[in-house]
């Protein structure tokens, strides 16, 4: 069997997916009993897009004390947000009144970012994360998908590994939020990149494919994914705004449509492709079914809505409580099954 985690983007919306993260180690720790409980030990496998993908990157990060062994708790994780949200999102209103014409090509400074990323990851590089794991991003000059693979970094070295503060900056450059990344491989290949979410938003159907591919020992029958979603958008746009604003001015807008509607084709695809084979349970997707109560643009990061989207976190870790407990018990049972089939193995090799 292989446990698939896969964390969608959303900006500041990750505290969603973060907090239900906290809630579920958390879990871990107290049917284990163990509070050094990590939430990487119970999956095999990762998955993350924009948010969702410097997520999975702290999560996974080494510790550098045992570099197998992870340096951040999910609480610790989930801090990027609750530390640093606002600042990511911080533009002065002269910035955003030139971004609607077209007088900026993007809302926010970069360097802000960037420099939060490198404080994080510094050198790191993608081959030295603890699990193996994809984050997704996109080419524009080549017009192609790009995922960043942990384990090709690995396989094929310089050319196919990044520093982790460049994959970061690339799967999180969202258009018109940020700049383009323009970044290069440790061999000093350059691309060109763009937020995975255009394609990708929801990533369990590539980190499907992936696993599928590189495990080929193991069906879809095998594999479970706890996908966490950061809620969709239901912001209705009017034809007549649309044909009056200026084209610049509407490219938030294009970018939520084309998130939201990544997002619910891919779940949608997966679950006819698990119900296809019997085995709808393997995938479990959470996240919010309404964000009425919160600002639910990628950047709204004011102190007063990352309260509110605690709260609703809070709120969804609370209805899906039953669902949480019961997977905490399945991932310590898989791994203590796990655990009895290698103690057997060297039993039986050296007794």
């Amino acid at each position: 069997m292989k446990r698939i985690l896969s964390i969608d983007g959303g900006g500041i919306r990750g505290i969603i997916p973060g907090m239900l993260i906290v809630a579920l180690e958390d879990r871990l720790k107290e049917i284990s009993g163990n509070p050094q409980t990590h939430i990487s030990e119970y999956f095999d496998f990762f998955s993350g897009t924009s948010t969702g993908g410097i997520l999975t990157s702290i999560l996974l990060f080494p510790s550098e004390q045992d570099p197998s062994k992870p340096k951040y708790s999910a609480r610790e994780a989930l801090d990027i947000y609750l530390e640093h949200g606002e600042s990511i999102f911080s533009a002065s209103k002269w910035r955003k009144f030139l971004s609607k014409f077209g007088l900026v090509s993007e809302i926010y400074n970069e360097e802000v970012i960037e420099k939060i990323l490198a404080d994080y990851f510094g050198d790191t590089k993608l081959s030295e994360l603890i699990k193996p794991c994809i984050i997704t991003a996109y080419n524009i000059e080549l017009r192609k998908n790009h995922l960043f693979r942990q384990q090709k970094a690995i396989s094929h070295g310089d050319s196919r590994d990044f520093y982790l503060r460049d994959v970061c900056r690339a799967t999180s450059a969202a258009p018109t939020f940020f700049s383009v990344a323009e970044i290069f491989s440790l061999a000093n290949t350059r691309y060109v990149l763009v937020d995975g979410g255009l394609f990708a938003h929801n990533p369990a159907i590539s980190a499907l494919i992936e696993v599928l591919k590189n495990f080929n020992t193991f069906s879809i029958n095998d594999i479970h994914i706890l996908s966490l979603g950061t809620g969709i958008t239901k912001n209705a746009y009017n034809y007549e705004d649309f044909k009056k604003k200026w084209a610049i001015s509407i490219g938030p807008a294009l970018v939520d449509i084309m998130t939201s509607s990544s997002s619910e084709s891919n779940d949608y695809f997966i679950k006819q492709l698990f119900r296809s084979v019997n085995h709808a349970g393997n995938y479990i997707r959470i996240e919010p079914s309404n964000l009425s109560s919160i600002d639910p643009g990628m950047d709204a990061a004011s102190k007063s809505n990352i309260q509110k989207i605690v709260a609703l976190s809070d709120k969804l870790i609370s209805e899906n409580e039953l669902v949480i407990d019961k997977l905490a018990h399945e991932l310590i049972h898989d791994r203590k099954e796990v655990e009895r089939r290698k103690k057997s193995v060297w039993n039986f090799l050296y007794k």
